[in-house]
């Protein structure tokens, strides 16, 4: 291959290639110099051709094919005619005072994101560990400041995760990440999920009027932080944790019976949608419900509420709440009779549904994104570098 064709395909811009050697097992050696005969002095903009010394630099660049590149630049120092002033003359892609190319740092970058873990990404660019996690998560804080919500928006969700374990008190320690239906992505990450530990982590976004609908689960400590820092916002209450307040109760019901095994047939026809079984399987279960009575009344009540969620319009669904609590009063099983009253309590919330049509589902998503960031870095100790990786991987999946 001619030397300068060579040269483009391997240096950088205003690069010469004068030299190419191998100095180990897959690694070569890249001597280069700048072709440019003068150079814009940087206190005076003026034109410097005035030589007053030479320097060499080492200089790590992105690997070829799997073979590490490593670019050895004789670089000049001007003196400028005018001014007086000695400088060095800047190379195209590589940043003063760095010692990695730019395309060396897009190359981490990429391969961060695609990867499986950050020991490949080390053994494939034999960098540092400091290396790595500086240029990972420097990027990480620069795209997370592009992206920063102003204002809050209309339309909100907010839910919890579990983040770790606390070793010290041996208990569970939470995220709270609240998300913004419209954009699909992530507004904030906060540590922990009391009503303190909120308002402070959220005391930087501006707008709070903004907000008139919170889609959440029916949590007690949530609806009161959203009553007090988002006063003119409606509460939703999310329709998939509505429908799933009597699976347990059918769960410990069922297993009372038939006995603790998760692969029982059983177990998934009671907890499916009625409307979705085959007319011969649904026969089939009411026959055998016929024989247990109570499991049967919890199975009943299930189901209509999930007839309630298929009703279209506030008002209808307002009538048919009243009608559901109403018959629950005759039930004499003690977890119909709870459940009535979760109905009556967050009454409100659970018919908000019926106006907005806003559900937590793509929060539920990002819950699972969230597993998978923890899963392929192996756990993550420092809930910064854990809230700038969530914050990215959610924003990428929208």
């Amino acid at each position: 291959m001619p030397t300068n064709t060579l040269s483009r395909f391997l240096a950088l811009p205003e690069l010469r290639l004068l030299e190419s050697r191998k100095i180990g097992p897959s690694r070569f050696l890249l001597v280069l110099e700048k072709e440019t005969s003068w150079e814009v002095c940087r206190r005076c903009p003026n034109k410097a051709s005035t030589i007053y010394d030479r320097r060499t630099v080492t200089i790590k660049d992105e690997p070829i094919r799997g073979n590490g590149i490593t670019l050895e630049i004789r670089k000049r120092r001007f003196r400028c005619s005018y001014c007086k002033h000695i400088f060095t003359e800047i190379v195209p892609g590589i940043n003063p005072r760095a010692r990695l190319t730019e395309r060396f740092k897009k190359g981490v970058l990429w391969a961060c994101e695609t990867f499986a873990d950050m020991k490949k990404v080390k053994r494939v660019y034999r960098c540092s560990n400091n290396t790595l996690y500086k240029l990972r998560y420097q990027e990480l804080a620069r795209k997370e400041k592009e992206m920063a919500y102003q204002e809050w928006p209309v339309n909100i969700g907010l839910d919890e995760h579990k983040w770790k374990r606390n070793k010290e008190f041996m208990r569970a320690q939470f995220v709270t990440m609240l998300v913004d239906h419209k954009r699909k992505r992530a507004i904030e990450v906060v540590e922990g999920k009391s009503t303190y530990e909120l308002k402070h982590s959220l005391a930087h976004i501006k707008g709070r009027e903004n907000v008139k609908n919170v889609t959440m689960d029916l949590c007690d400590p949530f609806a009161a932080f959203i009553r007090d820092f988002f006063p003119q916002a409606a509460i939703v209450a999310d329709k998939f944790h509505v429908l799933r307040l009597l699976n347990p109760h059918l769960n410990r019901r069922r297993k009372e019976i038939t006995g603790d095994k998760r692969t029982h047939p059983l177990r998934k026809l009671l907890l499916r949608n009625g409307t979705r079984l085959d007319f011969f399987t649904r026969t089939t279960l009411h026959r055998w419900l016929d024989s247990y009575p109570e499991l049967k009344d919890i199975y009943h009540y299930k189901e209509r509420l999930y007839n309630l969620y298929r009703i279209k319009g506030y008002d209808r669904a307002k009538k048919a709440h009243s009608v559901l609590v109403e018959d629950m009063k005759t039930s004499v099983v003690p977890e119909i009779q709870t459940f009535r009253k979760t109905l009556i309590k967050w009454r409100e919330p659970i018919l908000n549904y019926f106006k907005t049509g806003l559900t937590n589902a793509r929060l539920e998503g990002f819950n699972n994104v969230a597993k998978t960031v923890k899963k392929r870095a192996y756990g993550i100790r420092s809930f910064k570098n854990y809230r700038l990786l969530l914050k990215n991987a959610c924003r990428s999946r929208t």
